[in-house]
């Protein structure tokens, strides 16, 4: 009777508001991935075909591109089938892969500044000008504008900031997990085997990013939980490592059964974030300490610290994406 209890309340307390929490998380990033591409798609792609002459210019272009569209899978999924539709060589891919994991880090960036309590009043105002704009254009309430190019484009903003609110509040429901975690045999040896090697908290990392196919999602669970004192900063560095790696499944699964170039940019982005894991890895308590410089958040301090492993690594392989090398692989 007694386990039968202590499951039941692992499962309304734990799993039920982590799953659902998880999943209007992930509906609220895929609404802004999509609201997103669809004002600025188009345009995306002529730039992406232009705009990559280098890999400066493609890493600039893979930044802007990813923190516009929030998501950088979609953006690496995207260039592996520009290159495996010929439309761009492997080559022009490298400063654009660098770019992503730029790019990504603005999520977790707006998810450290702890606006959670800003999630309803997002989704309400989102709901507002979603309905107004709606009217204007279908039900043409006002002739004059109902033919307003501008429609198009606050209904896209009310659905982006719609997709933000619901992320906020799917962080929130994840919160509420903390308390009753930390009472967990689970979690209690998690953290002592964490504190024996922080190998432990990469591999979780990448595991749950394989599955759930989302680097924001699983580092935005941790923020959340690591908020409430539940995880060490140096763990949670050590999971935002893994979850790097953890993202490369996605890529590696859409090179299947593509051209040589589609594969070689799963393998390039594989091998930068598993290199940059690699080179971070042992240094991961003077990167706490770094990031603990700049805020006394731990949930800030976490993306700060994706923030500064991702810039500091594609800064570092950027000198090697202008080898000639990278040029002959495009006649493979």
């Amino acid at each position: 009777m007694v386990n039968s209890k202590g499951e039941a309340r692992m499962i309304s307390s734990i799993v039920l508001p982590s799953l659902l929490g998880f999943i209007i998380f992930l509906c609220g990033m895929k609404l802004m991935e999509l609201a997103l591409f669809r004002v600025g798609g188009p345009t995306f792609l002529k730039l992406l075909e232009r705009s990559t002459r280098t890999p400066l210019h493609g890493l600039l272009l893979g930044t802007a591109s990813t923190a516009f569209l929030q998501s950088s899978t979609a953006v690496t999924a995207l260039s592996i089938s520009l290159v495996n539709s010929r439309l761009l060589p492997f080559s022009r891919t490298l400063g654009i892969i660098l770019g992503t994991n730029i790019g990504t880090c603005l999520t977790t960036e707006l998810i450290g500044l702890n606006i959670f309590h800003l999630a309803k009043p997002i989704i309400g105002i989102s709901f507002v000008l979603w309905t107004i704009s709606t009217l204007l254009a279908e039900y043409r309430i006002i002739p004059i504008l109902a033919q307003w190019r501008g429609n198009e484009v606050i209904r896209s903003a009310a659905v982006v900031l719609f997709g933000f609110g619901m992320l906020l509040l799917g962080i929130t429901i994840m919160q509420s997990i903390g308390p009753t975690l930390m009472e967990t045999e689970m979690y209690n040896w998690f953290v002592e085997q964490a504190q024996t090697t922080l190998l432990w908290g990469v591999v979780t990392g990448a595991i749950l990013t394989a599955c759930f196919h989302s680097s924001s999602a699983v580092i935005a669970m941790i923020m959340g939980i690591a908020a409430l004192d539940a995880l060490p900063l140096e763990l949670c560095i050590a999971i935002v490592l893994g979850s790097n790696i953890g993202t490369c499944v996605t890529a590696i699964l859409a090179s299947v059964g593509g051209t040589r170039g589609g594969q070689f940019v799963a393998i390039s982005h594989l091998l930068l974030n598993v290199g940059g894991a690699l080179l971070f890895y042992p240094f991961i308590d003077l990167l706490a300490a770094a990031v603990l410089l700049t805020t006394d958040s731990i949930a800030s301090a976490i993306a700060h610290s994706q923030t500064l492993f991702n810039v500091i690594c594609s800064v570092i392989a950027l000198p090697i994406c202008y080898l000639k090398w990278f040029s002959r692989l495009d006649q493979v």
